[in-house]
């Protein structure tokens, strides 16, 4: 005989947002509510159910074979209701809550002025930014978390599930002080920068993965000596002359005095901003007329 399970709604929404962001402490921060409370939730539904759905360690956490079954099924319906609740902010206010994901550099460097732009136009939208790196980016739409993304390429998790289309190109450049003068006038090799300190972004950056892939077509193993998380920074740490800096170039409107661009032997390729979004669920009014922002590029 079937037995009918009574268990609060909330209990599987707190499971989900742990499920989709492995962290007690980030579940935590998105449903505003204590780690505590959120570790509590998850034994209390844990024992609901019987079963163990999260191996726990000191960082991290991740699904059991029981956690992955019950996800599958608690996904499609969590995004439903999350679906429904934009709906019903869209038919209320016109054209509801327009939600982005996009790293911090590209925010600042790129997306402000279509911000302001789409803010103008739609004043009554409300704008929600999840700042990641474009390949936590790829995770949220996924999850639908957000409901479109601005990424750097090549990312190796962008793939055919979502619908991409590229608004920007933009070059990569490798950044000095006068502490590296010597360089100034010469064309510099990979395998000669591989001399000198690097700094870049963190391995868990598009940004890494493409630099360390291209030392590698070289045949080189690239040990960088700083790696951050925010470009700002290794422009900084560039200027006090800790060392070279790999920076996209939008991230300098104007050449700091004290800075020169490196001249290369071998050209770096260009890479793209992309705009994703997931074509498979209705795409908010909000995100479409964001959207519509691009077309003119």
């Amino acid at each position: 005989m079937n037995t009918k399970m009574d268990i609060n709604f909330e209990l599987y929404k707190v499971f989900y947002y742990v499920a989709t962001t492995l962290s007690f402490s980030e579940a935590a921060g998105k449903l505003f509510i204590s780690q505590s409370a959120i570790s509590q939730s998850v034994k209390t539904l844990e024992r609901k159910l019987n079963q163990t759905l999260f191996v726990r360690s000191t960082k991290k956490v991740r699904l059991t074979p029981e956690g992955e079954t019950l996800f599958r099924h608690i996904e499609p319906a969590v995004l439903l209701i999350l679906r429904g609740e934009s709906a019903l902010l869209e038919s209320s206010s016109g054209l509801g809550q327009l939600r982005i994901g996009a790293s911090d550099t590209i925010c600042r460097y790129f997306l402000v002025p279509y911000l302001e732009q789409f803010h103008k136009a739609f004043p009554g939208t409300h704008i929600k930014v999840t700042n990641a790196t474009s390949i936590r980016c790829v995770e949220l739409l996924k999850n639908g978390q957000v409901d479109l993304i601005v990424v750097n390429t090549p990312n190796s998790h962008l793939d055919t599930s979502l619908t991409s289309a590229e608004i920007y190109s933009f070059q990569d450049v490798f950044i000095a002080n006068e502490a590296f003068h010597d360089l100034k006038e010469k064309e510099v090799s990979y395998k000669e920068l591989l001399q000198f300190p690097i700094l870049m972004l963190d391995k868990n950056s598009t940004t890494s993965e493409y630099l360390h892939s291209l030392f590698l077509k070289h045949q080189l193993d690239l040990i960088p000596e700083v790696e951050l998380s925010s470009n700002d920074l290794l422009i900084d740490l560039a200027r006090i002359g800790l060392g070279i800096a790999f920076i996209p170039d939008y991230c300098l409107k104007k050449m700091p005095k004290d800075l020169f661009l490196l001249k290369m032997k071998e050209a770096l390729p260009k890479r793209k901003l992309v705009l994703a979004y997931n074509s498979h669920v209705p795409v908010s009014k909000a995100a479409t007329e964001f959207m519509h922002l691009f077309q003119q590029l």
